[in-house]
């Protein structure tokens, strides 16, 4: 019987035959070069548009004024004109001595904010991953302080620090302790500033704490609790380990943070607070642009900060790309 042969659809038209001795055709010619990235920008032209949006926005709102600020710093401006006064601006700075004190309330700020807003949410997305049922609902609680407006969260903060009805002073009477003056206090003010400061903003931390925490593989704590390890220990040798990382660089956001402190202090306190005690560099910026119209040494501070925040932020990059790798 003849083997079948090839179907309709399966069979290859034969190929022609060219005859001996002639040359073969020459390739197609490539397209032209515009051509063909006419073609690419069509196909991409969303994506560029997207792109070109992005660019302008960080060239008008970032980029511009860091140039900006870099030519004030070594300028005078008065009825409009600005002159170049070279290093004038720094030595007005560095002579102010409300200069060194907004350092030192803003380093104490960091490290107040540091013990407790890098500690605390820590701990909370520890708790909260222990807990089998209704995570959904306490990330929903611990996020919710970051949704809510900043002077919303100013306002419930002086009532709870008003010395005559404040909730913290009943508390305190109730409990027949002396009662504080939270704000006006020099002693008590940063402490109180910081309290704030990481209930509003501790909600994110929280949240990549926990996505950390579960993604920590459970044998590793099996194998703990069978040495007979207890809680404390597995976190001090599993959890703290397997996210050494993560710590890492939310510890140098953090930094970079509260070095730029401003909302809070200017909220609560009127930005000074009592004797100066809250006075952070960020607000004497403020102050320099706003109150004594000195732009050339706003800009001048504002340069020293972002020379000491580089150097953060590159330790920064480095670690993330770290973790990328």
């Amino acid at each position: 019987m003849p083997a079948p042969g090839p179907t309709p659809s399966t069979a290859r038209p034969p190929r022609p035959l060219r005859p001996r001795g002639t040359a073969a055709p020459p390739p197609p010619a490539p397209a032209p070069r515009g051509a063909a990235f006419a073609r690419s920008l069509r196909r991409n032209l969303t994506a560029h548009g997207f792109l070109i949006g992005a660019v302008v926005c960080f060239a008008l709102f970032s980029w511009y004024p860091m140039v900006r600020e870099f030519f004030l710093a070594f300028q005078r401006t008065e009825s409009g004109r600005a002159t170049w006064v070279g290093l004038d601006n720094f030595s007005t700075v560095l002579n102010d001595p409300a200069f060194w004190q907004a350092w030192r309330n803003t380093l104490l700020f960091t490290v107040l904010a540091l013990l407790l807003g890098f500690v605390v949410p820590f701990v909370v997305a520890i708790v909260i991953n222990e807990f089998r049922h209704g995570q959904g609902y306490l990330r929903l609680l611990v996020y919710l302080p970051v949704m809510l407006p900043p002077v919303a969260s100013v306002l419930l903060f002086k009532y709870l620090y008003d010395p005559g009805y404040g909730l913290l002073n009943e508390v305190f009477a109730f409990l027949r302790l002396p009662e504080q003056e939270w704000l006006q206090d020099p002693g008590l003010s940063m402490l109180s500033v910081v309290i704030a400061s990481t209930w509003m903003n501790m909600g994110g931390a929280t949240l990549i704490y926990l996505a950390a925490l579960q993604g920590i593989p459970g044998e590793l704590y099996e194998a703990a609790e069978l040495d007979g390890a207890g809680l404390l220990r597995r976190i001090w040798h599993v959890t703290v380990p397997q996210t050494r990382l993560i710590l890492s660089l939310m510890l140098l956001l953090q930094i970079i943070a509260t070095m730029q402190v401003f909302v809070e202090p200017f909220l609560l306190t009127g930005g000074a607070g009592p004797e100066g005690s809250t006075t952070t560099v960020v607000y004497l910026i403020y102050q320099y642009a706003f109150n004594f119209n000195d732009y050339g040494a706003a800009a001048a501070l504002g340069l020293l900060l972002l020379v000491l925040l580089s150097g953060f932020s590159a330790v920064y990059v480095r670690l993330s790309r770290a973790e990328d790798a």
